[in-house]
Formats: structure tokens, sequence, C-alpha cells
């Protein structure tokens, strides 16, 4: 009995383990392919038309671009970076979590490094495609590591602590914040290159928060005659909580159970197919939530 027990643990442990290094081994994977486009798209898109993408990339490209145009110095693109996020991988580390500024580390130096190396692309020096195709790959890249749970660096640190303490979206106040580097850009450099920089910029903003949902709140009024089944279902698969209530249908006077329950927008797509399955009668009610006050589940991000 002793040896049977012995080996179930151990390979209920084994079983662990494969799953946890399944899912580091994927996070890892996504991030070297979130460097990897990045730096396609700076050597690509962005050079060929002398945009000055947001964040601290954009800063340090603005930078490199006043040294070599006024100066007649070529400063490394990976040094400026990693010298601009050496406060938010503070931030990181002190209110986030290790593992996850760990991994946006790696996307840092990554990125910066391969940015230095890869030659570029000339696939089109129109400034307009320039600006519109390479704000879609710089969300793109950036939507890599967020689903990594880690982030491309600078801004993003800011943007993840301010989602993370208030539960709403933050990048349209880092658009905002951008405009500044556009302003010195536009004195020092061109105003086309800066006003080209802001669609660029809106683009990939609009983008990102297209394709990731993780601080947007869905909720979910069901209508239902199997109530523990569903909620078993959303405690399940999102690990947030439900209300019921019990009301009857006006028309056939037939009695139902409302089950009311907030979750992610990465959560809702797959929880409503389940939920249909469970109950091919159930009526599904969605609604965006502006803002959540209370108490709501967050993932850890570690």
């Amino acid at each position: 009995m002793g040896t049977y027990l012995f080996f179930t643990v151990y390979i209920h442990s084994n079983q662990i383990y494969i799953l946890i290094m399944r899912k580091e081994i994927r996070r890892f994977i996504m991030i070297i392919l979130g460097a990897v486009l990045m730096a396609v798209n700076i050597n690509t898109f962005v050079h060929s038309a002398n945009l000055i993408p947001g964040g601290f990339s954009g800063l340090a490209l603005l930078i490199q671009n006043i040294c070599q145009k006024y100066f007649g110095l070529k400063l490394p693109f990976s040094i400026l970076v990693y010298i601009f996020n050496i406060f938010p991988i503070y931030i990181g580390f002190r209110y986030i979590g290790k593992k996850f500024t760990l991994y946006s580390m790696m996307m840092i130096i990554v990125s910066g490094f391969l940015t230095d190396i890869i030659p570029g692309l000339k696939i089109t020096n129109d400034i307009l495609l320039c600006s519109i195709f390479g704000g879609i790959c710089n969300a793109i890249a950036i939507n890599f590591c967020l689903i990594a749970d880690s982030s491309s660096g600078g801004t993003d640190f800011i943007s993840i602590y301010v989602s993370e303490k208030t539960g709403k979206s933050a990048w349209n106040y880092i658009l905002a914040g951008n405009f500044c580097i556009l302003i010195v850009a536009g004195i020092f450099i061109n105003w086309n290159v800066a006003l080209y920089s802001i669609i660029f910029q809106y683009v990939s903003t609009q983008v990102l928060n297209f394709l990731y949902r993780r601080y947007e709140k869905i909720t979910l009024l069901i209508v239902t005659d199997k109530p523990d089944e569903i909620y078993k279902i959303i405690k399940e698969q999102t690990n947030h909580d439900a209300t019921v209530f019990n009301g009857k249908g006006c028309y056939q006077g037939i009695e139902h159970t409302l089950l009311y329950s907030v979750v992610s927008g990465s959560e809702s797509g797959n929880l409503e197919k389940k939920i249909r399955l469970a109950d091919p009668d159930a009526f599904i009610n969605v609604i965006r939530s502006k803002s959540i006050v209370g108490r709501f589940f967050k993932r850890n991000l570690e």
C-alpha cells in the first residue's frame, strides 16, 4: 500500500512538473517571437519612415536620431533601451512579480540586441503604409509578450501596474503620454515624422486593445434551468463566483434561474461555448462592464 501511494504521488508530481515545464517553454517561445518581431519591425517599417514608436523604444530612437543629426554620433539602440528600463524593471520587481519581470527583461535584452544586429528589410518607403503596418506589427509583438505573462518593458510595466491596481486599461493614457515625445521629435527632426508617428501609435494601441482583453470585464447574465451545472463551469474555468436569482418568464409563466457573473474578457469566449454545451437552451446576455468596484479575482502573473 505504501509503495503504491509513493508511486501515485511520484507520477502525479511528474505530471505537474511536465505541465509547468510546458508552460515555461511556451512563455519562452512567445517572448522570443515577440522580440524577433519587434526588432524586425523597427529595422523595417520604423527605420524606413524614420518613425518614432511609443514608449522608451521611441525615446531611444529619438535620441539616436538627434545625436546622429546634430552631433554625428551613432548610439547603440540596445544600450539606450537598457538604461531607460532600469526604473520600470524596479517597479516590476517591487509591485508586479519577479518571474514576470525576469521574462520581461528577457524580452528587453533580446529585442534590443537583435535591433542592433538584424538588417532591415526594404518592403516599402511609403510613410503611411509604414505607419499602419508598423503599428500592427508592434501590437502583435507586444501581444506575444502579454500572452506569455510578460511585457515588452518600459511603459508596459507602468501600464500593467495601473491596470492591476485599478482594473482599467491604461493603453490610451500611455498613448497620450507619448505625444510629448512626438512634440520633441517634431521640433528637432521633422513634423511629418511626428504626425505619422501618431498614426503608428494609434494603430498599435487600437490593435492591442482588440487582441488583448485580459483587463476587460464582461458581465454574463445567464437564464438557465441547469444553474448548478453552469455555476460549476464558471467556477472551474475562471475561479469567479456567481449570484443566483429566481424569476419567471412573462410569456409562458415558466420559472427559470438567472445566474449573474463577471469574468475577464479573455475568459468569456471559451466560457460561453462551454455553457452552451452544458445547456443548449441557455439564454446568455453578454455585457461589457465599464468598471468594477469591489472584490474581483485576478490571476497571478507569475
